[in-house]
């Protein structure tokens, strides 16, 4: 994705590299300005003039909030501070979804741990109402410690995932494969914090221990740069002519490619392409240099 990345690459590490990975940063702007509470209002708190928030769960509910539009394509970004300490049985969910029965969606959701254990960060894409593919990995950092950017690419080409700006998963187009891509249906933007400990941690073996609540995700940097359409639309009119429709978002570039591998080989703990119990043939999309 361009020669920016190249040069940033040389001349610094990984972290600061990071910084200067794309040459569009987002400006932070408030928390209303693009987003609307979705459920439990009273377990939203701000701060900073609503450029800063805070998601609480406790045994009665949890909350979250969800963008006033919904876009076809586009960059959108979070800045988020995971649960801190014993969050077993929580999720922190970031993720884009469509409003109909064969909905698209496009996940990042944070599983909490026991206090010791590391985070689990799970994506998921779902494409005309099918999921199933979810990847798993473990994050290079302590999430809770320090505010990261959580961003997603889409475009008629591919999805990419990011972490601070390292791709950590790509979902290509394979259309020519007979897989659904998700190009029709607009999706908003939701954010949540909830109880999830039938499944969340070791498989639902550990449990939410309410005595540790409530349990505080917080949130700033509410980043949208996409084409904003109606729910029903096909299209946007300014589709081909946004950033991200160029060529050079088209496909990773060798740096990024490499950073990609340097996730898969080091911190990659479950991909559903190689579950061959669960996928005894390769499901075709992972014919594709993306999920394999």
């Amino acid at each position: 994705m361009g020669s920016l990345w190249t040069v940033c690459l040389i001349l610094a590490s990984l972290a600061s590299a990071a910084l200067c990975a794309n040459p569009r940063r987002p400006v932070d702007v408030q928390f209303g300005r693009n987003y609307v509470p979705t459920w439990a209002f009273d377990h939203i708190k701000y701060f900073n003039g609503g450029s800063e928030i805070q998601l609480h769960l406790d045994k009665y509910t949890g909350t979250g909030f969800q963008s006033k539009g919904s876009y076809l394509f586009g960059h959108f970004s979070m800045y988020i501070k995971m649960v801190p300490g014993d969050s077993a049985g929580t999720v922190t969910a970031f993720y884009l979804s469509s409003q109909n029965a064969e909905h698209d969606e496009i996940d990042f959701e944070f599983l909490g741990n026991r206090t010791g254990q590391p985070y689990i960060l799970q994506t998921n894409v779902f494409t005309g109402g099918k999921g199933d593919r979810e990847q798993r990995i473990y994050l290079w950092f302590d999430p809770t410690k320090a505010y990261h950017r959580y961003s997603i690419l889409w475009n008629l080409y591919q999805i990419v995932f990011f972490v601070d700006d390292v791709p950590i998963r790509v979902f290509k187009n394979s259309k020519d494969l007979g897989v659904k891509f998700p190009f029709d249906q607009p999706m908003k933007i939701y954010n949540s914090l909830w109880n999830a400990d039938d499944w969340a941690t070791r498989g639902g073996l550990e449990k939410t221990d309410w005595s540790k609540a409530p349990f505080i995700a917080a949130y700033k940097g509410f980043h949208i740069d996409g084409c904003e359409a109606s729910v029903n639309a096909k299209f946007c009119e300014s589709q081909g002519k946004r950033w991200w429709d160029q060529p050079e978002f088209r496909d990773l570039d060798a740096a990024q490619w490499q950073r990609l591998k340097w996730v898969r080989q080091k911190f990659t703990i479950y991909n559903y392409c190689t579950d061959r119990k669960r996928y005894p043939q390769l499901p075709p999309e992972c014919r594709r240099d993306g999920d394999i």
